[in-house]
């Protein structure tokens, strides 16, 4: 049997959304702390973690900031993972001294093979599979088919194709933004919670 598809909500700003998504059935929320229109600060993201259950991991979102910068927001916010997103080197990553989830931009002309290149350059907790840094667009699944690592799927993901990636991939998660918002940094609750139904 498979082991469970974790789900992250990512681009989380308030409270009210932090707690719905978590008593929806969340596993993970993320927090931009690069530019984006919904970037929020570390000292909220301490506010809203302080109220999270025990067992809720937090993600800290960054791209191609400083190590300074990066381990001043951590710090300051206290996220548990550093998901990087951008050009950010194997030796940047070791860098951090937290669990670090970096982002494979995946391309046209991309496979199995030169994904699992580019994997091995890394010593990281998870790679995130995501074909557009954050702008809603899909990419063909197939590509991570058979891949045995820790993979979270990105990129235009919905209530309405979530199940059908979950079903071939069988990844280790899945981290959906804009795909579960009323708009840009507010989630629609019935929305996370289909979304969360369709993955289980």
């Amino acid at each position: 049997m498979a082991a469970r598809t974790r789900v992250k909500i990512c681009s989380i700003t308030n409270v009210d959304d932090a707690m719905m998504a978590v008593n929806a059935g969340a596993d993970a929320l993320g927090f931009i702390f690069c530019t984006s229109k919904r970037t929020i600060t570390p000292s909220l993201v301490r506010i809203i973690i302080g109220q999270l259950p025990s067992l809720v991991t937090t993600v800290g979102v960054f791209m191609n900031q400083t190590l300074d910068e990066v381990r001043d927001m951590t710090e300051k916010s206290g996220v548990d993972v550093v998901q990087l997103h951008g050009q950010e080197d194997p030796d940047y990553c070791r860098a951090i001294r937290k669990r670090v989830i970096k982002r494979i931009d995946i391309r046209p002309g991309t496979t199995a093979a030169s994904l699992m290149k580019e994997m091995d350059r890394f010593q990281v907790s998870g790679f995130l599979l995501d074909p557009g840094a954050g702008q809603g667009r899909t990419f063909d699944w197939k590509i991570a088919a058979g891949i045995q690592r820790p993979c979270i799927v990105a990129g235009g993901l919905t209530p309405d194709n979530v199940g059908t990636v979950v079903a071939m991939l069988h990844p280790f998660g899945v981290d959906v933004s804009s795909g579960v918002e009323q708009f840009p940094g507010k989630k629609d609750a019935a929305k996370v919670k289909r979304f969360i139904q369709e993955v289980r």
